[in-house]
């Protein structure tokens, strides 16, 4: 955070611009796995009483999270979900890679994906998916099948009920992505789920929602005075990051 701050944000080396070696050691500044290391980061700094609630609510648009004790929270970046079954789609999936999963236990077990997007959109297509099937083939469409998966939500008739609270949510540099009001329509989100037959009922609604990095920014600061000075000073500089990583890319002339 502190490198681009100050404008030193690393750049790959000419053989690695000319495809001569590939280079592992530096993330380029216009990843948003950059944002997604940092933003959570932070949060895994913050008492989860003082942002979890808030950060669902803003992006859910309603008051579904109280504000209480989240027991057993873990923040887990870039987690590998295991891939959707075959007896429920018409096509070979392959692992999901989630950009950030949020769990915990008590009170009722739930589980938060996060889509993170910084200068790219949402993929029309992914790997398998083409959409050739009649069904959704975009990034947050697979997030949203495997994340109901995962959850308990098809009913695969289990031996336990492990069904757990489900919330997908997107965060990117500005909000209006029209594919979250697309499936935050729940008679359009199962038209675009394979075996929708098998999802008797959905989480509570809402459960898909988005925001952008300045709400971040705002939703984390707004509760600033219930932290001590280490914790402020985080969030003060993550307010700083998020508001420069929300400028529109400049673009090179000549």
């Amino acid at each position: 955070m502190l490198t681009e701050l100050g404008g030193k944000g690393g750049d790959v080396c000419r053989h690695a611009r000319d495809g001569e070696i590939k280079c592992p050691l530096i993330v380029r500044p216009t990843s948003e796995d950059v944002v997604t290391g940092e933003l959570f980061g932070v949060l895994e700094a913050l008492n989860p009483r003082w942002w979890v609630p808030d950060l669902l609510n803003a992006a859910l648009g309603e008051e579904r999270f109280p504000r209480q004790l989240y027991r057993g929270l873990r923040i887990r970046p870039w987690d590998r979900q295991p891939a959707f079954p075959r007896h429920l789609a018409p096509w070979h999936e392959g692992q999901t890679e989630v950009d950030c999963v949020i769990t915990w236990e008590k009170p009722t077990p739930t589980t938060v994906y996060v889509e993170m997007k910084y200068h790219s959109s949402l993929g029309a297509k992914v790997s398998n998916h083409n959409g050739q099937n009649g069904y959704a083939s975009d990034q947050l469409a697979r997030n949203a099948r495997v994340g109901l998966w995962r959850c308990g939500w098809y009913d695969e008739e289990r031996l336990f009920d492990d069904r757990r609270d489900f919330v997908l949510i997107l965060i990117a540099r500005k909000r209006g992505e029209k594919l979250v009001e697309r499936y935050r329509d729940p008679e359009r989100l199962l038209a675009d789920l394979p075996n929708d037959r098998l999802i008797p009922q959905l989480p509570r609604l809402p459960f898909l929602g988005e925001l952008g990095y300045l709400d971040v920014a705002r939703v984390i600061a707004s509760n600033r005075n219930r932290y001590g000075r280490a914790e402020r000073v985080l969030i003060d500089r993550l307010e700083t990051y998020l508001a420069m990583k929300s400028r529109p890319r400049l673009t090179k002339k000549g």
